[in-house]
């Protein structure tokens, strides 16, 4: 059976660091970011550097569609790639997109990224792509948790890797994990 695995935690813990790790070993990636990408543009609407427009967005798609509605959106595209590959979902923040989704596959498991809150604002400060200072960073965690119910997937994970050493050891980490859970299957 194929695996079902939502890499969950604040930004700039580590999150894409493990979904980039399992797309190499062949999982496919199913990013939740990119229903707002695709949906903007075909409504013509531009990102902006800031992020703002894309905020502004989300918050609309939610309040139109449901808290849950990027699980929604996302859950054909889930089902088709179950069909042949283990797949690991980037960007499930919410409480109700986790609620939903543990409905419609039982055998879903969070892991959660955790670093300290000055490390991940140094890191989300350095980005290339979409960096933040620390009140932006400082803003943007308070809105994910009080307007997306964020910290319920955190803290309901069925697994923790704590991302504050080596990237040599987040790997163990997270290959550990996967043979855990790789046991339990076997075990059913």
């Amino acid at each position: 059976m194929k695996k079902l695995i939502a890499i969950v935690g604040m930004s700039g813990s580590g999150k894409s660091v493990a979904t980039d790790y399992l797309e190499e070993k062949d999982w496919v990636k199913i990013y939740f970011g990119g229903v707002t990408y695709k949906l903007m543009a075909e409504q013509g609407i531009v990102r902006t550097s800031d992020g703002k427009s894309e905020k502004e967005f989300r918050e609309n798609l939610r309040k139109e569609h449901g808290p849950a509605c990027y699980a929604k959106f996302l859950e054909d595209d889930i089902r088709k790639a179950l069909n042949e590959h283990n797949v690991v979902l980037d960007g499930l923040y919410s409480w109700d997109e986790y609620k939903y989704l543990i409905e419609k596959f039982s055998d879903l498991k969070l892991i959660c990224i955790v670093a300290d809150k000055k490390l991940r604002y140094e890191r989300v400060a350095s980005r290339k792509e979409r960096p933040f200072n620390t009140a932006d960073i400082l803003y943007r965690d308070i809105s994910e948790i009080e307007n997306l119910a964020k910290g319920g997937p955190i803290a309901y994970a069925d697994y923790f890797i704590f991302n504050n050493g080596s990237v040599e050891e987040y790997y163990k980490r997270l290959e550990e994990i996967l043979r855990k859970i790789e046991k339990h299957e076997g075990e059913k």
